[in-house]
């Protein structure tokens, strides 16, 4: 069998969850040995065998961010004639995978990151191109034999937001974690980098890892962290913002909160996993404020270093995160109109607050809870137990 498997990110170029699941769900499936595993990604070619790169088209650099993407969209769609069966991830490249499928008449698989109608906020960033992006995603997975939920909060987002598809062709297969790449790390050495870093690793620490982007819910993380303890840092691994206004925002309110308070430090960075993995170790707890989130595989990153979790109870986030067993859920009442904004603000970052403030109160209690999530993330969210899964989910569109 032969699977094309289509994505804007791929390593070296990762910058979100989706480039993750990517890399880890091709790996999966080539360490089976029976499946011809192409890989079709943007950007620079690639030093790896069965892995093609295509470059944004030189006619379309004057053109919207969407319509590039719809370009190189183009340019792979034709590769993929030959192949059994196409599976797209992101809107970015759905387009080629509809594309494909109908070119060469093999089913396409989708899988769904994130869902455009979710994030009406990027019409910020994109203008026309987010209607562009909106209608590319709705065609794709109207037309798509399968589409692979993250989560069972992921897969009624699906159906809510595109109500004509056949809820039987909407599966869900978690996200998952190599927990032998992500693990704690104590040494000597991982101390030495967190204070390189500028984090004091023998006091507590609140610490957050993800995009500047409004649906990881930095500003309301920033505001309940001006109810710490004073001597409690708050470790801030952010960067990537979608935009300057949102930029702006953060900036703003982390200036604030630095002008009222000590360790607050700031990484701007992507940095390199192992750096990630010894800002988490010497963590007390691991904050996730975010308003929408798939699944979150951020915070099986977290679990997996034995750090418990403060997360907001929105999409497929309690799907991960158990609420007095690996972490802290906070409710959240949303607005119902695809923002996920709370509806009242002040009551959510209050909430977040008590929740990261018993977290700190508590260090026993709290690495306890970050010991049952490494427990947790071994053993239910294995990348091999994923790719079982998704090879039924292929077999099921062939007939096989």
């Amino acid at each position: 069998m032969r699977v094309d498997i289509l994505s804007k990110e791929y390593p070296p170029a990762i910058y979100g969850g989706a480039g993750v699941h990517v890399a880890e769900l091709v790996r999966a499936l080539r360490e089976r040995g029976d499946i011809d595993v192409q890989v079709r990604c943007f950007g620079a070619q690639r030093d790896e065998a069965g892995t093609t790169a295509y470059a944004d088209l030189p006619e379309l650099a004057q053109s919207n961010a969407a319509l590039q993407t719809l370009g190189v969209d183009v340019s792979m769609a034709g590769d993929c004639v030959g192949a059994d069966l196409v599976h797209s991830h992101t809107w970015y490249a759905n387009m080629a995978g509809h594309l494909a499928s109908l070119l060469g008449g093999m089913p396409h698989v989708v899988t769904a990151h994130s869902l455009e109608p979710m994030r009406p906020w990027k019409a910020e960033q994109l203008g026309g191109g987010y209607r562009v992006s909106s209608w590319a995603e709705r065609t794709a997975y109207e037309g798509a034999a399968a589409v692979v939920a993250v989560s069972a909060g992921m897969r009624e987002d699906i159906l809510k937001s595109y109500p004509s598809l056949d809820p039987d062709r909407v599966h869900v297969v978690h996200n998952g974690i190599d927990s032998k790449l992500w693990a704690a790390d104590r040494s000597a050495a991982a101390t030495e980098t967190v204070r390189r870093h500028g984090v004091d690793p023998d006091k507590r620490s609140v610490v957050f890892v993800g995009r500047i982007t409004r649906q990881k819910g930095l500003p309301y993380l920033l505001r309940a962290c001006a109810e710490l303890p004073p001597d409690v840092q708050l470790v801030l691994c952010a960067g990537a913002p979608d935009t300057p206004e949102i930029l702006a925002e953060v900036e703003g309110l982390m200036n604030d909160l630095r002008s009222k308070r000590e360790g607050v430090v700031w990484i701007p960075d992507m940095l390199p996993r192992a750096e990630v993995i010894a800002l988490l170790s010497h963590g007390t707890v691991f904050a996730c404020p975010s308003v929408y989130e798939p699944l979150g595989i951020v915070n099986l990153e977290a679990m997996a270093c034995e750090l418990p979790v403060v997360a907001t109870a929105t999409g497929g986030i309690p799907e991960v995160v158990v609420d007095g067993e690996t972490g802290w859920l906070v409710r959240i009442e949303q607005v119902q109109d695809g923002t996920g904004t709370p509806v009242d603000p002040e009551r959510f970052v209050t909430d977040l607050a008590a929740a990261l403030n018993e977290a700190v109160s508590d260090v026993d209690r709290a690495a306890a809870f970050g010991r049952a999530g490494r427990t947790r993330a071994v053993d239910s969210f294995s990348w091999a137990s994923i790719g079982d899964r998704t090879l039924e989910v292929y077999r099921s569109v062939l007939g096989d």
